[in-house]
């Protein structure tokens, strides 16, 4: 079976995991899907990440993050764009997700960035998707 949208499958890996409080999530492995998990880690919405080699094309394995009471640090998880509809944005015309709470990440021509990187390096890109 092959894959159409590596990004969405991702995502609703995650968002599946959050939801029964797994502590860590196993993610086919791609450039893009990694570098969503190097900008999700610096940002702080997961612990970790480790690419494992399993012969094939690998696989991210992604330790998820909880506060003290047990709540998941990310609350929403969508995708902006998507193969039937791309939706690009300028630097001026990136969304500000909660009012600055949550990051948006974006593929840009200098790799997957969060919005306020972009705005600090003056780029815009196409928008991957939001978490907050």
């Amino acid at each position: 079976m092959t894959l159409s949208d590596p990004i969405a499958d991702m995502l609703t890996r995650i968002r599946n995991a959050v939801r029964i409080n797994r502590p860590q999530v196993n993610i086919k492995c791609s450039n893009i899907c990694l570098g969503i998990a190097s900008v999700l880690k610096k940002e702080g919405y997961i612990l970790d990440y480790d690419r494992i080699d399993d012969g094939y094309q690998g696989i991210i394995r992604v330790s998820l993050k909880y506060d003290q009471d047990g709540g998941s640090i990310i609350r929403e998880i969508t995708r902006t764009s998507k193969p039937g509809r791309r939706i690009y944005s300028g630097v001026a015309d990136l969304p500000r997700v909660l009012s600055g709470m949550g990051i948006a990440i974006v593929s840009t021509s200098k790799g997957v960035m969060s919005d306020n990187d972009c705005r600090q390096a003056n780029l815009g890109g196409e928008l991957l998707c939001t978490v907050s």
